[in-house]
């Protein structure tokens, strides 16, 4: 069977203990009724690891639990995600990616999950059983290099592996709304320039988003979060349907609009 891909909003750390968000039980119901195929292993690129040249990580026990946020309630700091790591997807992905043009791809052989791949994770798998690999992005490079990357991986989908980008659909820290009663306009006219371009195949104008959107620096001061969707997007190929699966927002300008892939 082959793979769809995924993008998906991890949101706020939050999102792993407060049973109020929209978006958790969206996560929770994952594998009954979002994704109900269980996957041999799983890719996830995550917003929350840059580096200057493609890396992976090259885990052969468990994962540890990377706490990469500040300030939070204690509870969330005792959370664990023991998933087992995947370093045969890892040597596999580096293959891919160095056979895709990508000439220099590192090993990181220490390196756990940080929140943006545990925290989804966590309500998606809750059982920690399926092997895990995460990939970096590189904040330096542009939409286009990431959707590239993205197509180098497209075999996985073929081999039982699922391919997630986990960042956000908009990601302004400075602009959050501590009411959050109301939405506002720059990223809800983002949000939606985004999901039409998406279901209508516009990835040209996906990748340059920035030329695309008078709300590009507004919704994504940088780009951490965002790149984790071109990789997804260019993963499923050039005639894909994309589905939005998810929308809620929190604090007024963060996003959880997440969507699914689809091979034609």
């Amino acid at each position: 069977m082959t793979m769809d891909t995924f993008f998906l909003s991890h949101g706020s750390p939050t999102l792993s203990i407060d049973e109020s968000l929209p978006a958790r039980h969206f996560f929770q119901s994952w594998e009954e009724k979002v994704f109900p195929e269980r996957p041999k292993s799983i890719l996830i690129i995550s917003g929350h690891w840059e580096t200057d040249k493609p890396a992976v990580n090259v885990i052969s026990g468990n994962h540890d639990t990377i706490y990469d946020f500040y300030g939070f309630p204690e509870p969330m700091y005792k959370l664990k995600y023991p998933a087992p790591g995947a370093p045969e997807l890892a040597k596999r992905v580096k293959e891919l990616l160095i056979g895709g043009g990508f000439k220099h791809v590192e090993e990181d052989r220490a390196r756990g999950l940080d929140h943006g791949a545990w925290v989804p994770l966590m309500l998606m798998y809750p059982k920690a059983d399926i092997p895990v690999c995460q990939l970096s992005v590189q904040t330096g490079k542009d939409g286009t290099y990431h959707y590239n990357m993205g197509k180098a991986l497209a075999p996985l989908r073929e081999e039982g592996v699922l391919i997630i980008g986990s960042g956000s659909a908009t990601h302004n820290l400075r602009t959050l709304r501590l009411d959050g009663n109301s939405v506002a306009s720059w990223a809800l006219e983002f949000d939606t320039w985004l999901k039409e371009s998406l279901l209508n195949g516009r990835h040209e104008d996906v990748n340059h988003y920035e030329k695309k959107t008078p709300h590009a620096k507004m919704a994504h001061p940088r780009p951490d979060h965002f790149y984790p969707l071109h990789v997804a997007l260019g993963a499923a190929g050039e005639n894909t349907k994309a589905e939005l699966i998810h929308t809620s927002w929190q604090l007024g300008t963060l996003s959880y609009s997440s969507y699914r892939f689809s091979a034609q």
